[in-house]
């Protein structure tokens, strides 16, 4: 299923170019409340053996609107956490020698490299075809384009051939990333220089893991202006979503609505005002987003 955020702060299921309104029939179920969060939504979906089904019957049901006429919102605005893998492919921390100067981690081990994790603000949170803000304060601020994971279920010391079980579904995050002033030779400024008010993209909706088989199988691609900037595979990564799941529950507890995303391909550019991006991944769909600079 492909759930979706949309208007008035609805939970919806999209079938082909149609949007359902679950959360209306997850309410009449008794599986939801009045004003509820899409947190409660997955974790209803995620932990409710009847909510599944309750939502495949709203998919078939009468009152659909056209996916053209509503307003996707991020799928998901208050996650408990939003945890970020940082330098996660080869060939950006080769871009990033070059771009900023970075130390290199070739002799860090697998669980280092992941030490690494940081957290980003919900606050920073925005949805599909909505705005990038340039800071003033900042000269380069770059995207990043990345799969991202939602947990459905409580996870602690999980194993990696466990992983995908505690998995709900999966989104894109744009992780948009100040890289000056605070960048250069500067340490733990990522919560900053990666939090700042509408840095972090998320959409277009969440694809529920039914329906992708193997994360690591995924094709990434971003235009930026119309023209080609990344283009990359999932298998890519250093890390895999298994062993992101591994780490991170071995050190805390992950709980539904959870987000982890999991680190950028080479290719990231730095944004100006007025340019458009929209990125791809396979099996999920496309998002945009705008870019502007600060009043």
């Amino acid at each position: 299923m492909k759930i979706c955020h949309y208007n008035d702060n609805q939970a919806g299921v999209i079938v082909a170019d149609k949007v359902y309104n679950v959360g209306e029939a997850l309410i009449k179920a008794g599986l939801a409340r009045n004003g509820y969060t899409m947190l409660e939504i997955i974790d209803a979906l995620a932990n409710n053996p009847q909510a599944p089904q309750i939502a495949r019957d709203a998919s078939q049901s009468a009152g659909a609107v056209p996916l053209s006429s509503v307003k996707l919102l991020a799928p998901i605005t208050n996650p408990g956490s939003l945890w970020a893998a940082a330098a996660n492919y080869r060939a950006h921390q080769e871009e990033m020698k070059t771009r900023m100067g970075n130390a290199g981690r070739e002799s860090k081990s697998k669980d280092e490299l992941m030490a690494e994790f940081f957290l980003k603000p919900t606050s920073s949170i925005i949805g599909p075809n909505d705005t990038v803000i340039l800071p003033k304060i900042s000269k380069l601020v770059d995207f990043e384009c990345e799969l991202c994971a939602v947990i459905g279920k409580r996870a602690r010391k999980v194993t990696e051939d466990q992983a995908l079980d505690y998995v709900f579904g999966y989104l894109m995050c744009w992780d948009i990333s100040q890289r000056d002033p605070w960048g250069r030779g500067m340490h733990n400024t990522r919560n900053i220089r990666k939090g700042f008010d509408t840095f972090s993209g998320l959409g277009p909706w969440i694809v529920t893991k039914d329906e992708i088989g193997e994360p690591q199988n995924l094709t990434i691609k971003v235009l930026q202006n119309g023209k080609e900037v990344m283009t990359a595979h999932t298998s890519d990564m250093i890390c895999g979503l298994r062993e992101h799941i591994r780490f991170l529950t071995s050190c805390l507890t992950l709980r539904p609505g959870d987000l982890i995303t999991t680190g950028t391909p080479a290719g990231v550019s730095k944004l100006q005002d007025g340019d458009h991006l929209e990125g791809t991944i396979e099996k999920i769909g496309s998002m945009e987003l705008n870019v502007k600079a600060e009043l």
